[in-house]
């Protein structure tokens, strides 16, 4: 049932409006203020799966009838009495909003038999009558007016009128014409009409000059406005068709609703369907305007949602170019009852009122901004106290109308009971007020009740460490930057951070200290330690993914350098024995050589010249051959000589530094001959940048070099070095020409193709890329919605869109990093 007073106090009312001016006609409109919460699983699951067919119309941008929604049940009703008849003006309704009708049944009926089939059940008990709908259409054409063949008599009426209207337009040209002659009229002077007459412009000095009927004359009194007395029964003429021709016309139209009376009923379903279809395109239409959608919704009592927003705030934080930050929200039988504590201006208030209004939209069949893969369950009512209810008409001060509200609460709460309270206690004396508070939460608790409350008192939140089923949460608080971060985290209790957030807006600091002073550091230390463990817990979550992901690359770098190690080790050996087997065959040819002279020599018989020859052909072969040899020498000479030139472990080729480490400082890493750039300087860490890639180690694993040296030594290297052990800034380029930018999941399990997002994710960033894509199909589209459910979480992903329809359209999701 509705509740004014609730749906106030949540917003409710707004969200109503909104619907209502989405609207097209006073049908749908009377269907939203009829719009009320409900406890019916069945009716609640049926409105949302109406409301999200008809968003997907909207997505798929197909033609859907958007005009000539006219609810005509009340004239229909004023019809059924014998002797009424429809007006010219509602037939013309009533035809525009017959074709609307028929163009909605139309479009379902064409549609694929898979697709809206809740929407297809609407249109089974609608039916149009073609005879009627043509009836129609012969007699009223599209601006309203009834065609002359409307009737037989209609057109002789219509057909002698035009000939009249001419007949007097030609006698009333001819007198102007004459009067102008004449000097009765200025040249300038045309016909005009007064009082439904055509006259003419005549001097009042001559008006007697031509016999008529005075109508009017000017403000001046110099023209009069006759109308001439020949025409003047011509003109009777005319007015008594005109007469005939809406006699004739109540005729027909008396005639068309004696036709129409017997199938009222039946229009009066068609009417009710058209008035529902306007309701439910009206909340798609608001769905699509906050981004909602329909969430996995169960009969049973519970709230798990991810990524949910209030509506209103929302707009409001848009229109000041800002963003909201969506709430993460646990409450099940485990923890039934949510104790948030937190900054004032913190948030509390609004995830309370995100809960109220989201829940209640949900329960009035309406679309709720949240992740569609949150769980939401179904409460049996919904109570909420939030505000000043301070009345002096009831006598009533802010904190009775408080305990009022808790006494309804307490006498009518139940395990399907959905309970929201502000400020819980607040009003009187804080002793008193949180004792109280931590009873009627106990007695809740007992009843099985599900709630979320606000409060800064302490006993509440130590109630959950005595109590099963009440869970604390924290709004997280910034101290670094003292500002609320609107982000709700489970688990532990809050701080209220008064004492900052009195520093911040300017309290004097001797009133600060004497404050913290009253209430002791002991406790102010607590709730600060607290708070910030939070922060910091979330800080090294972000930490440790990042290191995870450099480790899986570095033991892809280390099993890549062993392989390669290996591979150079086989080289040698296969080098080694090649060169021997090449020196035995340099040695045998020699031999043969030295033989074959020797054979040569004692062939000639010694004689002087032949000997000389000979000698002369084996020193040419010697010559050449140590030639081959000098030429081999002075490559490896000159290879030996780059080899030296590089920087080694022992010497890395340029001068060392040995003061302070700043920013902007040159240093090298370990015992590898790379370098990098100082960034930034924390304690014992140092963030610096090598071939783009930023990275923080120890202070003590890096030496500090002279940077002129450095870019010396930078301007002479032309070529890499070619040792086997490969840096891991090396590796790291290396691996980035290898990154491939997207990622096939087609085929994949959701769990195993999240996990490999992630891991692409976060490869890429280490990488510096921004552009990817992912490639899930087409299919039913669950790989799809659950791949980018995850983008939407993941802080790395600026945004994501489908590919182009020539590129793949649905089935491929572009994604570019921040």
């Amino acid at each position: 049932m509705k509740n004014l007073k609730l749906e106030q106090k949540i917003g409710f009312e707004q969200i109503r409006q909104s619907l209502k001016d989405n609207c097209l006609s006073i049908g749908g409109e009377n269907f939203v203020d009829n719009m009320e919460f409900s406890s019916n699983y069945a009716k609640i699951i049926n409105s949302l799966n109406l409301t999200e067919e008809f968003r997907q119309i909207f997505v798929s941008n197909q033609i859907f009838p958007s005009s000539n929604y006219f609810d005509m049940r009340i004239e229909l009703e004023r019809l059924r009495l014998l002797g009424t008849f429809i007006s010219q003006s509602s037939l013309f309704d009533l035809k525009t909003s017959l074709q609307t009708i028929n163009e909605c049944l139309i479009f379902f009926s064409k549609s694929d038999p898979q697709k809206y089939p809740t929407l297809k059940t609407l249109t089974q008990n609608v039916y149009i009558d073609k005879d009627l709908l043509q009836k129609c259409n012969r007699l009223i054409d599209e601006k309203g007016d009834f065609f002359d063949n409307a009737s037989d008599y209609l057109a002789i009426i219509r057909s002698n009128k035009r000939k009249k209207i001419n007949e007097v337009d030609k006698r009333i040209q001819k007198l102007l014409i004459l009067s102008k002659k004449e000097g009765w009229s200025s040249d300038d002077s045309e016909i005009t009409i007064r009082n439904g007459r055509l006259v003419i412009p005549i001097s009042s000095a001559n008006k007697k000059k031509i016999k008529g009927f005075v109508h009017d004359e000017s403000s001046t009194g110099q023209t009069s406005y006759i109308e001439p007395s020949e025409i003047v029964e011509l003109n009777n003429e005319v007015r008594e068709l005109e007469l005939e021709q809406k006699r004739e016309i109540v005729k027909i139209l008396t005639e068309f609703t004696d036709i129409l009376r017997p199938q009222i009923d039946i229009l009066h379903q068609a009417y009710y369907f058209l008035s529902q279809i306007d309701f439910i395109r009206a909340k798609a239409k608001y769905a699509m305007k906050i981004r909602a959608g329909k969430p996995i919704v169960e009969n049973e009592t519970l709230i798990n949602w991810y990524d949910a927003r209030h509506p209103l705030l929302e707009k409001t934080l848009e229109k000041n170019s800002k963003q909201i930050v969506p709430l993460r929200i646990n409450i099940n039988e485990k923890g039934r009852i949510l104790i948030i504590s937190g900054p004032n201006a913190g948030g509390k208030s609004v995830c309370l009122k995100t809960v109220g209004l989201l829940q209640y939209m949900l329960q009035c069949g309406l679309l709720v901004p949240m992740r569609e893969t949150s769980e939401a369950g179904v409460f049996s009512s919904i109570f909420i106290d939030i505000g000043d209810e301070q009345s002096l008409e009831n006598d009533l001060s802010t904190y009775s109308s408080h305990l009022l509200n808790m006494k309804n609460l307490c006498e009518g709460a139940n395990n399907k009971t959905l309970f929201l309270i502000d400020e819980c206690g607040t009003g009187t004396d804080p002793m008193i007020g949180g004792a109280i508070a931590e009873s009627v939460l106990e007695h809740l608790n007992n009843k099985k009740s599900y709630g979320v409350v606000t409060t800064h008192y302490s006993n509440l939140k130590l109630l959950a460490d005595r109590e099963e089923d009440i869970v604390n949460g924290a709004m997280l608080f910034d101290q670094t930057n003292m500002k609320p971060l609107y982000t709700l985290s489970i688990g532990r209790p809050g701080s209220s951070f008064a004492f900052e957030i009195a520093q911040t807006i300017g309290l004097p600091k001797v009133i600060i200290d004497s404050a913290i002073n009253k209430i002791g550091s002991s406790h102010l230390d607590f709730e600060q330690q607290l708070q910030q463990m939070e922060v910091e817990k979330i800080q090294i979550k972000k930490k440790e993914k990042e290191l995870k992901v450099a480790d899986d690359i570095l033991s892809e770098v280390l099993i890549k350098y062993n392989k390669l190690n290996s591979t150079l080790e086989e080289d040698r050996k296969t080098i080694l024995k090649q060169a021997k087997l090449e020196a035995k065959e340099i040695l045998n040819n020699a031999n043969k050589q030295i033989e074959n002279t020797i054979s040569k020599i004692k062939e000639a018989n010694a004689e002087k010249e032949k000997t000389q020859v000979i000698r002369d052909a084996f020193r040419k072969q010697q010559e050449q051959l140590g030639k081959e040899i000098s030429i081999i020498e002075v490559e490896q000479k000159s290879e030996k000589k780059k080899q030296s030139s590089q920087p080694t472990n022992k010497d890395i080729g340029v001068r060392l530094d040995f003061s302070a480490l700043s920013i902007g400082d040159i240093v090298k890493i370990g015992q590898e001959n790379t370098f990098a750039e100082v960034v930034s300087i924390r304690r014992n860490k140092i963030e610096i940048i090598s071939n783009s890639i930023k990275m923080t180690i120890d202070k003590n694993s890096v030496i500090k070099v002279d940077k002129k040296s450095y870019l010396k030594q930078q301007s002479k290297t032309t070529l890499k070095s070619s040792s086997p052990f490969i840096s891991i800034i090396d590796e790291l380029n290396e691996k980035r020409k290898e990154f491939k930018p997207q990622l096939d999941l087609r085929g994949e399990r959701a769990e195993i193709a999240i996990e490999k997002v992630s891991k692409f994710i976060d490869q890429a960033r280490l990488l510096g890329e921004k552009e990817l894509s992912i490639l899930h199909g087409k299919g039913t589209g669950v790989l799809k919605i659950i791949i980018r459910d995850f983008l939407r979480t993941n802080s790395e992903v600026s945004s994501f869109k489908s590919a182009p329809v020539e590129f793949g359209g649905e089935g491929i999701t572009l994604v570019t990093l921040n």
